[in-house]
């Protein structure tokens, strides 16, 4: 037999239903944050301790052979786990933005040298406007106690080339510190299902480290609102970093140099639409 709420009366003789007022409407955008590890075990615990109340945390495991994924777990039970299905950062990141649920996507990293207490500016920025709140260590107040004078001066150099290309007043191109709103996903056009490529390496483009520059470079194409988000970079706490300076800096450079025909056909088609 089917359950009827009770009618019941208030002191003023108004009538009233027993049954609960519907919840009120949800205001606060919903904040997903992805963390990319591989073999990150010890450093977790002091990431996952500094980190603001969200409302999800994906945590895209690369293969490790240490214990992250279990302390991540011991950490965090609420927290999700997602297997990238090819190898880099760039496609850890795709495979945590399919899967995240939140609104507001935000990336850091597992390592400790990005800072989850800068959470909230990057959340602030989209809520005031923002499209894409792109983390930057060369803003006041923002820096880097990681950063080798090498890294710097090409990041410079980079910077100075994309500000040229694509018509961005970026200072710091490589910093994979971002946060952006889930409803612009497609405008980075990423991978996140294709199996492992017949190369040497097992990634596509955009799976390793020139992921960052992707997304800046993409975010521009699609005239994205951008506002940089100063950010102060740590060193790593434990383990070595697998980034390589020279190499993956002519990764970046090839990534500018794929993006600009796409750049100028994006610019030819908008001239068309004004005609």
């Amino acid at each position: 037999m089917p359950t009827v709420d009770r009618v019941l009366s208030d002191e003023t003789g108004a009538e009233r239903t027993g049954a609960k007022p519907p919840a009120p409407a949800r205001s606060e955008p919903k904040v997903s944050v992805i963390v990319p590890a591989l073999n990150e075990a010890r450093n977790l615990p002091h990431v996952f301790a500094r980190l603001p109340q969200v409302d999800e945390i994906v945590l895209v495991d690369g293969g490790s052979t240490d214990d992250t994924v279990a302390v991540a777990r011991r950490l965090r039970a609420d927290i999700r786990i997602v297997r990238q299905n090819r190898r880099g950062k760039g496609n850890a990141l795709a495979c945590g933005f399919a899967a995240a649920t939140g609104d507001i996507i935000v990336m850091i990293d597992a390592d400790g040298s990005t800072d989850p207490l800068e959470i909230p500016s990057f959340v602030e920025t989209l809520r005031s406007g923002a499209d894409f709140a792109k983390g930057s260590r060369f803003q006041p107040t923002g820096g880097s106690a990681d950063i080798t004078r090498l890294r710097r001066a090409g990041n410079k150099c980079l910077s100075m080339l994309v500000n040229l290309l694509f018509g961005t007043r970026y200072s710091d191109l490589c910093y994979g510190y971002n946060a952006f709103w889930a409803r612009h996903l497609d405008v980075f056009d990423l991978d996140s299902t294709s199996p492992p490529p017949n190369s040497t390496d097992g990634r596509l483009w955009g799976d390793g480290f020139e992921i960052e520059t992707l997304l800046n470079l993409r975010a521009a194409r699609a005239q994205l609102e951008i506002v940089e988000v100063p950010s102060f970079e740590h060193s790593r706490i434990h383990g070595v970093s697998n980034l390589n300076a020279f190499t993956d800096g002519m990764r970046v450079l090839r990534t500018i140099a794929r993006e600009w025909p796409r750049r100028r056909d994006t610019i030819r088609v908008a001239e068309r639409q004004v005609r």
